[in-house]
């Protein structure tokens, strides 16, 4: 975001002269005024006032790293690479990058938008600029791929806890990753995995997506909710959100490292969008009826044959319509 100076000088929506921008940006009366209309083509809406300046029209809700860290209490503070970006192919990729020169600590990538957002299974994940929040991290465990199972899960349990804090009612979870709200998805989680540091030692990149503020999205094909449909009123803030999903996925880690999925289950049990529902196969028919998961994070459908658990690599489950 080329105008992110500009548009943070008129976020308080009050009207601000052309000398007084030019002043405090260090440029020219003609460069503020093409800021501007660059911010214009960015989408921001911003009115000329004759004789008297610019003013934002919308509220924004710009991203900023030092917010985000003042945000954190240590250790977490110091435990983190933070990059708060304006564009970007994915988060994930971002955090692959950092790790590739070296970051120090652990990680963190966040965007304003990402051009090739992707969800589970490849699936292109809408992005749109400046409204929802981005975000991923570099984890690593000890132990090996095994110790993995039903880290996505850990996640949801993370962002779902941290929602509830904030002050959102009803979020459940979509088994594996997705994150619910009654009136539709909210979010969901991407966990790549990037193979073993050394024998033992292995690397994740747990990624995050919350619909924040978005109000339009004409090319998603189901059901979606955001954190402003709960209540516009509430004034959310996206480095709010990122610096407690932050310190939740971190402490999260260390649980499921030291603990294992067991310490998860049942939290995840509570929110599970699934239970007692019927269920079909992504593109089949009637499986069963979803029963929760089990210790390894594999969901549990009782058919006609019993009770079989389903891993996440398998199939895609929905709730029968």
């Amino acid at each position: 975001m080329k105008s992110k100076a500009l548009v943070s000088l008129l976020s308080d929506g009050q009207v601000h002269s052309g000398e007084r921008l030019a002043g405090e940006l260090g440029v020219s009366r003609t460069a503020v005024w093409k800021q501007v209309h660059r911010a214009l083509d960015e989408g921001f809406e911003i009115e000329t006032v004759r004789g008297r300046g610019y003013r934002l029209v919308t509220p924004v809700d710009l991203l900023d790293a030092d917010i985000i860290l003042s945000g954190l209490a240590e250790p977490a503070r110091s435990r983190i690479s933070l990059s708060v970006l304006d564009e970007v192919d994915s988060t994930n990729t971002e955090v692959l990058r950092q790790i590739s020169m070296g970051a120090a600590g652990v990680p963190v990538a966040i965007a304003d938008s990402q051009t090739m957002g992707r969800g589970r299974r490849g699936r292109p994940w809408r992005s749109p600029r400046g409204e929802n929040l981005y975000l991923s991290a570099g984890l690593t465990f000890h132990g090996g791929f095994s110790v993995l199972d039903g880290l996505s899960l850990v996640l949801g349990v993370a962002v779902a806890e941290t929602l509830e804090e904030l002050g959102v009612p009803g979020v459940r979870l979509k088994w594996p990753n997705d994150i619910f709200l009654p009136d539709g998805k909210l979010g969901g989680i991407l966990v790549e995995l990037q193979g073993e540091l050394q024998e033992g030692l292995v690397r994740v990149i747990a990624g995050i997506g919350i619909n924040v503020h978005m109000s339009r999205a004409d090319d998603v094909d189901q059901p979606w909710s955001s954190l402003a449909g709960i209540s516009s009123q509430t004034g959310w803030s996206r480095n709010r959100i990122a610096s407690a999903l932050i310190s939740a996925l971190l402490e999260s880690a260390e649980i499921f490292a030291e603990k294992g999925f067991s310490a998860f289950q049942e939290l995840w049990q509570a929110r599970d969008l699934f239970k007692g529902q019927h269920l079909v196969a992504q593109g089949g028919g009637v499986i069963g009826v979803g029963c929760g998961i089990d210790k390894q994070g594999n969901y549990l459908v009782e058919g006609e044959s019993g009770v079989v658990p389903i891993r996440a690599g398998e199939i895609s489950l929905r709730v029968a319509l």
